[in-house]
């Protein structure tokens, strides 16, 4: 990929001609926008933009992507600001383009249960608007009041609800996406079905803002479930809380959610919130909700899960049954992050297994961390494998933490992929973790996909710097 002086700076001459296409009240040079755009929420990472744009409409972009062509700029696409790996970081200076103003919910067809949406909307607003109309969405990442589905999209986001209903991808029918030249492209639309050539639809899903930058999505919509309940078991040791996982699956039943939190990620939002959890000593908890349209099956499922649970160790169950009851415990989970966030500075792992190999996970990472010295604190989505691993440095010297992380990190991320697991589930690989990429795949692998990103964009402008290593493979 170019390295930074391979790229121009931007001119005033060429702030004139952005100006006219996306309109003066929609770019800004000013401090205070460079400022809250070089960063996102990954760690402490800080790359300051030249300007920041707005487009409003598909062909404000497609304006903006060829005077960045023709000039040569780099460009960052950037949605909620929300990611975990810096995927949203201006490395190389340049242009940030920032969706949040393509905002709109375009339709929802309740005859097709399909939605078409701008790629600024914010999930939550989505799924609340589908859900007046009876119908449901179901990817929610713990920041789905705050991120943006075109970055959902571009990290294929999953969140909690993705065990039993998928990831972003399972969602995505069609797009409408500018190319780095310019070029506006459209796949897809309101069809299940499309064997149609190759999937470009699924290409661009996924593909971090390196490819191009999606303008318009076409998402399909399910059924409302009418009936939800939820369970929060605790458990004497870790072992045993990640065992339950695939011993629930295993006896068929397919949880809406099946969580995992460990004793310290409990505490620290206990104490985050000001709140009091049930148990909150215990090593560690599964939070399991089921949901569907027959009450009296939710019932029995319930039932058979406690039983599951209780065989498996379970030291209580808690039912919460209520709406009221069933948001406090998902306020909780949700605020996981934040609070771990707030208590030291920390670097999150995204590891991902074959869900019945989350007990080795689980116990390798301890024996990992122990081994180093680190502190780790986890929790995550176990009903389909994957588990954040937060590393704290906690009251580590500088100097420690610099020597301890890498190899740490580098041992959690071998042990995943023996364990037949990846590098990331759902945040993306981007800035933060592109070093690693050659843990999960090939040399030959990884050239491939630089060919794929080469075909998209052989001037290497749009979103630079992000997945790939910085130095390529030699060649043999």
């Amino acid at each position: 990929m170019p390295a930074k002086e391979q790229f121009s700076p931007v001119t005033e001459a060429a702030l004139t001609s952005l100006r006219a296409a996306v309109g003066a009240a929609n770019l800004r040079t000013d401090s205070e926008a460079q400022e809250l755009y070089a960063s996102d929420e990954t760690e402490d990472f800080v790359f300051t933009p030249e300007v920041v744009v707005f487009p409003t409409t598909t062909e404000a972009v497609s304006r903006v992507m060829q005077i960045a062509w023709r000039h040569n700029f780099p460009v960052t696409p950037r949605a909620g600001g929300t990611g975990l790996s810096g995927g949203a970081l201006p490395l190389h200076g340049g242009i940030v383009l920032s969706i949040e103003r393509l905002n709109r919910i375009l339709e929802i067809d309740t005859k097709n249960l399909m939605a078409v949406v701008e790629p600024g909307v914010i999930t939550q607003e989505l799924q609340e608007a589908v859900e007046k109309v009876g119908l449901y969405y179901p990817p929610d990442p713990a920041s789905r009041g705050s991120c943006r589905l075109g970055g959902n999209l571009a990290e294929s986001a999953g969140g909690p609800h993705a065990v039993k209903y998928g990831v972003t991808k399972d969602y995505v029918m069609g797009i409408e996406a500018v190319l780095p030249d310019g070029t506006i492209v459209h796949h897809g639309g309101k069809l299940l079905k499309n064997a149609t050539g190759y999937n470009l639809t699924q290409l661009v899903i996924g593909s971090e803002g390196t490819l191009a930058v999606i303008t318009k999505i076409f998402l399909k919509l399910l059924s409302l479930p009418t009936h939800r309940t939820t369970l929060f078991v605790p458990f004497p040791s870790l072992e045993s809380a990640a065992a339950t996982v695939p011993a629930i699956m295993n006896a068929g039943i397919t949880p809406a959610a099946l969580e995992f939190m460990e004793r310290d990620a409990i505490q620290i939002t206990e104490k985050h919130l000001g709140i009091r959890i049930p148990n909150s000593d215990a090593a560690a908890h599964l939070l399991i909700e089921l949901d569907g349209d027959e009450e009296s099956l939710i019932q029995r499922s319930a039932e058979r899960v406690c039983e599951i649970a209780l065989q498996q160790g379970a030291s209580d169950v808690l039912l919460a049954e209520s709406s009221a009851k069933q948001e406090e415990l998902w306020n909780m989970r949700r605020a996981a992050g934040e609070a771990v966030k707030s208590l030291s500075v920390y670097k999150e792992e995204d590891t991902v297994v074959p869900r019945n190999n989350i007990v080795p996970l689980i116990v390798g990472v301890k024996e990992i961390a122990k081994r180093h010295g680190i502190t780790t604190v986890c929790y995550g989505h176990a009903g389909d494998g994957n588990l954040h691993v937060n590393i704290l440095k906690m009251n580590m010297t500088e100097k420690r933490w610099q020597e301890s992380l890498d190899p740490a990190i580098r041992e959690i991320f071998e042990l995943t992929v023996a364990l037949g697991g990846t590098i990331s589930g759902e945040h993306g690989i981007g800035y933060s973790q592109k070093g690693y990429l050659c843990i999960a795949y090939s040399q030959d692998e990884i050239e491939l996909m630089r060919r794929i990103k080469h075909a998209f964009d052989p001037k290497g402008i749009l979103n630079p710097g992000k997945i790939f290593p910085d130095k390529p493979p030699e060649s043999s």
